[in-house]
């Protein structure tokens, strides 16, 4: 028997596949023969009978979201996305630099989940944000200084071969 490979998370055709066994039970097939043609375990099929005849088709439908639900929720993402767009300084810290460290921070004092970094930093990338590297020039950077020091003091301060 040829093996079928599915898609896990493919609740479309879950659903369809259950659905197809329901009527396949209205219809007065045997689990046995459901869980042939179907391709399922004898306690799956026996499973679903069980659920078709307490409710119905209805009970056959699919209980909806897969895993644990997000700490973080829609509502939750949108405060983080204000406070963030507010600014580290905002926050009371020394730059305007954001780190991981600095996120959770907020995320804690924003909606009070605790988070690790590495489940931040997935998290700002389902938001849609993304590393951002901060310029290499100190603001306090002074051109005619540099220039005059470039002209007067490097030549004096390089080394050159002997001649």
């Amino acid at each position: 028997m040829k093996t079928l490979i599915r898609s896990r998370r493919d609740f479309g055709a879950l659903k369809a596949r259950r659905m197809t066994a329901a009527e396949l039970f209205t219809q007065g097939h045997r689990q046995a023969e459901i869980a042939r043609r179907l391709r399922v375990s004898r306690q799956t099929a026996s499973r679903w009978h069980a659920a078709w005849r307490r409710t119905g088709s209805q009970g056959l439908r699919g209980a909806g979201r897969a895993g644990r639900r997000p700490r973080l929720d829609f509502f939750a993402r949108q405060q983080v996305t204000v406070a963030l767009a507010k600014g580290a300084l905002s926050w009371g810290f020394s730059t305007e630099l954001w780190t991981l460290d600095r996120i959770v921070h907020v995320i804690w004092k924003t909606c009070g989940v605790k988070h690790s970094r590495p489940q931040v930093w997935r998290i700002l990338g389902q938001m849609g944000w993304s590393r951002q590297r901060p310029m290499r020039r100190a603001k306090e950077r002074d051109e005619k200084a540099i220039a005059h020091w470039v002209r007067h003091r490097w030549p004096l301060v390089k080394k050159t071969p002997c001649a």
